[in-house]
């Protein structure tokens, strides 16, 4: 996780940061004011916190004090939401992240494409950046206003929940969807299996969903389909990619995933290529109110 300050003076027009972060010996967390923009005008300080490091969110808090006693509008841009997929449970992770946040009574939180709509529910004063304008721009393309061939003939909803999502970039792009299938073990709720609705046999297909974390689920994925490796794409919104997700590559032609999580977070891959990172600053700054 790495947290990072920049002031605004006026829509779209930015100064020398206000605050620096920094800890004391003893490992406590502090800001100190490095560049004084009184007289510029109403300053709207902005923390942009990637990754899921509890550190970097006491440094929130203290950023946020100090900005709110300095009379500053707070915006809080954390693309990768900690405890969105804790959204149901002992502990209840999502509520617990949320109640952390809100204690600093931010102006606006700015999150990317979380998990669950639980959280969004639960973070006050939340704007959610989704990520179907980010597909379509960079990793499909339209066929009706885009100069480049699209990539794919079609968007694979990995599971249930993920439909909403692939639906959103179906649309965008004017792709047909298909939905696949986990299959759980009864007794122990452990994954058996996986299954997709039946596929055109020379298509290309882009599945779409939120996180990737190991990556076993995209893989045993990517087997029920029964297509080949360059007839499969996968696009996330957050790559974590620990364990064993180098190894996706091994079943998907191209990985894509944006710098929410990470600036780089690709993995050591003998195909290295087949990972893209796409920036997505200009989604997350074009929420700021």
């Amino acid at each position: 996780m790495t947290i990072t300050f920049s002031t605004r003076i006026g829509p779209g027009f930015f100064t020398h940061p206000t605050f620096e972060s920094f800890r004391f010996p003893a490992g406590d967390h502090h800001v100190k004011v490095v560049n004084e923009n009184d007289g510029k005008g109403h300053l709207t300080e902005i923390a942009t916190v990637k990754g899921a490091d509890a550190n970097d969110l006491a440094q929130l808090g203290m950023w946020a004090d100090a900005a709110k006693q300095r009379g500053a509008t707070t915006i809080a841009v954390i693309p990768y939401l900690p405890g969105a997929r804790q959204d149901r449970g002992l502990p209840f992770g999502a509520r617990v992240y949320a109640g952390f946040l809100n204690s600093f009574e931010l102006d606006q939180v700015i999150a990317f494409d979380p998990h669950s709509p639980v959280i969004e529910g639960l973070v006050n004063n939340l704007t959610v950046v989704d990520s179907a304008s980010v597909v379509r721009r960079w990793v499909v393309g339209r066929a009706d206003r885009d100069s480049i061939a699209q990539r794919y003939t079609g968007i694979i909803a990995p599971d249930a929940g993920g439909v909403k999502r692939a639906s959103a970039a179906a649309k965008v792009t004017h792709l047909p969807v298909y939905l696949a299938q986990k299959h759980r073990d009864e007794a122990t709720g452990k994954l058996s299996g996986f299954s997709c609705a039946d596929l055109p046999a020379d298509g290309k297909f882009l599945v779409v969903d939120d996180i990737c974390d190991g990556g076993g689920t995209f893989m045993g994925l990517a087997k029920a389909t029964g297509l080949r490796r360059d007839q499969l794409g996968l696009f996330v919104s957050h790559g974590v990619f620990s364990g064993r997700a180098a190894q996706l590559t091994e079943h998907f032609e191209d990985i894509w995933t944006t710098d929410s999580f990470a600036d780089d977070p690709r993995p050591e891959s003998d195909r290295p290529s087949a990972f893209h990172i796409v920036n997505i600053g200009q989604y997350l700054n074009g929420a700021i109110k």
